[in-house]
């Protein structure tokens, strides 16, 4: 078999059946500057390939993930939601607080941010919730907006945040 239909068959380029060649992966020999493939071998090596590659874990926003990652449950009036509270632990954002409430210190995604900053990053969203009804995760956002992140690059940490969270479970 030649490279083309090798690569059809195992779901790979033709770059990669090329290097399997080259580093004997698979039994093939190169005749008139073409690879000819041996089809049991191949075989065995896209067996090889499935046994290595571990399952996808399919990341489902249900009202039991969302609990379990620290969400609360609200129902009322029809709605049912799973509100998360500590939204910016998700985002990235850690703060260590003096006894009376104010920020001692702060990162965000690692780096050191000011308190100020901090302030403006904790206060860019109000509430993170997610809607049973449609699966769908929302947020509120908030009045202020800081120089380290937008509201919107904020969210999309929280939703990083969330989905990796859910993939630890």
């Amino acid at each position: 078999m030649n490279t083309t239909t090798a690569a059809t068959e195992a779901h790979v380029t033709v770059a990669t059946i090329r290097t399997w060649c080259r580093k004997g992966a698979v039994a093939a020999t190169k005749t008139a500057g073409r690879w000819i493939i041996d089809t049991a071998s191949l075989a065995a090596r896209i067996a090889i390939g499935a046994m290595k590659r571990p399952a996808r874990k399919v990341i489902a926003y249900t009202i039991e993930t969302m609990t379990a990652i620290g969400g609360n449950r609200w129902q009322r009036n029809g709605m049912d939601r799973v509100y998360i509270n500590d939204w910016a632990a998700f985002a990235g954002l850690e703060v260590t607080r003096y006894n009376t409430g104010n920020i001692s210190s702060a990162a965000y995604q690692g780096a050191g941010v000011s308190n100020s900053q901090a302030y403006k990053l904790a206060g860019c969203i109000d509430k993170v919730w997610f809607d049973a009804a449609d699966g769908k995760l929302y947020a509120r956002y908030g009045y202020d907006e800081s120089r380290v992140a937008t509201r919107e690059q904020v969210w999309a940490d929280v939703v990083t945040g969330i989905r990796a969270a859910i993939a630890a479970l």
